[in-house]
């Protein structure tokens, strides 16, 4: 399967083709030059592209592209109600709707907002639930803002889903978005007295497993975590190989829903990867760990963002802050795809046809 990989910069967007063996990259960019580009993704229902990009002097926005990245148009419809007394301070999750949903969009971003799209993105609608949720008072910023940046549908409800927010925890809605419930059991907050709150802990990466919708996985500041039951429970995975419990990124196996692969960082005010580059796999759902260091550098203090992995049914893949695109081939080996990119915010792939 030959492979498109949209990578998401300080500096705009590349676009990074590979055929099957991913061994050799192109790359086309930068896209959007001069946009910061949180996130990008091709929606798979109609190959448009879509891109929560941010710029110091026209701010805050999505664009589209629906010819392969070659000309962008601009929403410039997205706002918070004005008696809620919010802004918009940056975009940073675009997430496609379900197959039966054409033109549904979901929206992430600073502070701790929800957008909705019912029209490929030229107008968009605040979502209320979480806007005036009753606990939001209590929802600390992190360390880049107050950010609402995983959203996950549950391919089987169509009124079920979750987003994560740094800082605020995981939440679900069962009823389609109209309200939403903590779930944040048994997840440690170790900066506040209470170190399990319901709310307030800072989730880096939540993923929904595609083929057991029950299971999430999440990267928490405060460890890794896994829920078998749609969020009620978690049970922590850290204390068992891992050479940390702080990182951003989690992945997993499309076709097994107990392998996960992890980054882990050195915290708090660190924010650099620990034991080299090191990259770290389960294979029996986070009782164990393992590290999967070939073709990465032994020697390296690399940052890797929240938004900065993605997986396929074939490979994983991730970018760092100092501008290098990893990507896993046959035999577990990782290699350098690119090198010296703008600083990598975002990380998404997709197939694609040569």
């Amino acid at each position: 399967m030959a492979v498109l990989a949209l990578i998401g910069t300080r500096k705009g967007l590349f676009l990074l083709r590979a055929e099957e063996g991913r061994t050799s990259w192109d790359v086309e960019g930068p896209l959007l030059d001069g946009w910061g580009v949180y996130h990008a993704i091709v929606d798979e229902r109609d190959g448009i592209i879509y891109a929560a990009a941010n710029h110091l002097v026209y701010g805050a926005t999505v664009q589209r592209s629906m010819d392969g990245g070659h000309s962008w148009e601009r929403s410039r419809q997205i706002s918070l109600p004005e008696e809620s007394g919010l802004t918009v301070n940056s975009t940073w999750h675009i997430e496609p709707g379900r197959l039966g949903e054409p033109g549904t969009l979901y929206l992430g971003g600073d502070p701790a907002f929800l957008c909705r799209s019912d029209d490929g993105g030229e107008t968009w609608e605040a979502n209320r639930g979480i806007l005036e949720h009753s606990t939001r008072n209590r929802w600390p910023p992190s360390r880049g803002g107050l950010l609402l940046h995983c959203v996950q549908l549950d391919p089987r409800d169509a009124q079920r889903m979750y987003v994560a927010l740094s800082g605020g925890g995981t939440f679900r809605s069962d009823d389609g978005g109209a309200t939403w419930e903590p779930k944040n059991k048994d997840v440690e907050f170790d900066l506040v007295p209470d170190p399990y709150p319901d709310v307030g802990q800072c989730v880096h990466k939540l993923v929904l497993h595609p083929a057991r919708p029950d299971r999430l996985w999440q990267q928490n500041h405060c460890g890794v975590y896994r829920s078998d039951d749609r969020g009620d429970t978690w049970d922590r995975l850290d204390g068992n190989g891992l050479p940390g419990p702080f990182g951003f990124t989690i992945m997993v196996d499309p076709s097994d829903p107990d392998v996960a692969v992890v980054i882990p960082e050195k915290a708090y005010e660190y924010h650099y990867t620990v034991d080299g580059l090191g990259v770290y796999r389960t294979r029996d759902g986070g009782s164990t760990w393992e590290r999967m260091a070939e073709g990465l550098p032994e020697r390296a203090w690399a940052a890797v963002l929240r938004e900065a992995s993605s997986f396929d049914s074939e490979s994983l893949y991730f970018g760092t802050q100092s501008g290098s695109f990893f990507a896993l081939t046959d035999g577990d080996k990782w290699v350098e795809g690119v090198r010296h990119l703008p600083p990598i915010l975002s990380v998404e792939v997709t197939s694609w046809s040569g």
